[in-house]
């Protein structure tokens, strides 16, 4: 039997590699991103995984990246949504671009990344979307601007999709900061205890 697909979007040294090292013990990996280097390098590290150009901010790109998945790999059973990026300033530093672009990489890129996979999910009754976001969702800094708001449009698209999909035996998760090994807990998840969001903070962190 085929081992289950996990598809995660936003590969980096970082919570990206950590997540992609975890799943691969037991799921087939695609690892989206902007750049392929690292993808690549990572690819070849863990073995069964695959790496796809993708840009979390552009719909059309997102929509490719995953008709190639499935093409490739078969239907998703687990999206992990990792990209996001923003632009640290004032609200007298950033501009209504730098705002606009990192809402699109956390908050819209979530959305079509999520309505590649869920018609499959739906079909099978069974699924995961876990998303790991940012303390920024609960509260706005001087700096995070840009930020913030995104994060929190992210965690707030999470939460409504929770509502509509899990009566559908989907489990949709939100991880609040690090998490690579919750990532696959949540996953894992019988759905008669199934979490929403999970606080994942390492030690030390400055609250």
């Amino acid at each position: 039997m085929a081992k289950p697909v996990c598809a995660i979007v936003g590969i980096g040294p970082g919570n990206g590699a950590a997540l992609a090292r975890r799943f691969a013990a037991d799921h087939r990996v695609a690892l989206l991103s902007r750049s392929a280097d690292f993808s690549t390098a990572l690819v070849n590290e863990i073995g069964d995984a695959r790496a796809y150009p993708c840009d979390a901010s552009d719909v059309p790109s997102i929509e490719l990246a995953f008709d190639q998945v499935v093409g490739d790999l078969g239907d998703v059973d687990t999206l992990v949504y990792n990209a996001g990026s923003g632009s640290w300033g004032t609200v007298e530093d950033i501009s209504p671009a730098q705002f606009e672009a990192s809402w699109r990489v956390n908050a819209l890129g979530l959305l079509a990344a999520s309505q590649r996979v869920i018609p499959a999910m739906k079909a099978k009754g069974s699924g995961n979307i876990v998303v790991i976001g940012a303390t920024a969702s609960r509260r706005g800094a001087a700096r995070t601007t840009a930020f913030a708001p995104a994060k929190a449009a992210q965690r707030s698209l999470c939460e409504a999709m929770a509502k509509h999909l899990w009566p559908l035996g989907i489990h949709v998760s939100l991880i609040i900061i690090d998490g690579g090994e919750t990532g696959h807990w949540l996953a894992h998840q019988p759905r008669s205890a199934w979490s929403f969001e999970v606080e994942a903070r390492p030690f030390g962190e400055r609250w």
